[in-house]
């Protein structure tokens, strides 16, 4: 298959582009690669598509939201929260509907709290935004196409990068497995925590 991978530059997507790459044809895109996009900006998609064509497969790990304490966040820090990773992947979702192969497969990116977390309001209403988008989207796709989310809680050698106990994570080539697993298998409207 020929898969998209975006945000294949962060710690997720390198190593989901990574594991990928044993069986499938992977075009990497980031912001500052050779195929570049930006989440935010719906007119990068359009070219990325344009660019990329005959896809089977697109995988989105781009786009994190902020923690921001919910008492003193503009609303611009709110709005800016909601579009990257929300909208931008909902835009994307758009695209690869009229551009991908019949039976392709569309992998977005959410995020799990375990427990309150300080600061992960605005992180909370995206990740079930996304959640509730995935599961009805995959009602109305056309063609076979499906879409899941994955929605990884803290991951390990991001928690080590921070200074913090990396035993509270996962390892990141476990969630990289778990995205191989929805690009390849048959899941649909499934949000899945590795």
């Amino acid at each position: 298959m020929k898969v998209l991978v975006i945000g294949a530059t962060g710690t997720i997507g390198s190593a989901v582009a990574g594991a990928l790459e044993a069986s499938h044809q992977v075009v990497k895109g980031s912001r500052r690669g050779p195929v570049k996009v930006d989440m935010e900006d719906p007119s990068s998609l359009d070219a990325l598509f344009d660019e990329v064509p005959d896809l089977d497969a697109v995988v989105c790990c781009a786009a994190s939201g902020p923690l921001v304490d919910l008492e003193s966040a503009a609303d611009e820090e709110i709005v800016t929260g909601v579009q990257g990773k929300l909208l931008g992947q909902v835009a994307l979702v758009q695209r690869a509907v009229r551009r991908l192969r019949d039976g392709g497969s569309i992998t977005l990116t959410g995020g799990t709290f375990s427990t309150p977390l300080a600061g992960g309001s605005l992180g909370a209403l995206v990740n079930t935004g996304l959640e509730g988008f995935v599961r009805n989207a995959a009602g109305e796709l056309p063609r076979r196409l499906r879409i899941n989310l994955i929605s990884p809680g803290w991951i390990k050698e991001t928690l080590e990068s921070m200074g913090a106990d990396g035993s509270e994570g996962t390892p990141v080539s476990e969630v990289a497995r778990a995205y191989v697993t929805t690009v390849e298998g048959t899941a649909q409207g499934q949000t899945i925590r590795p």
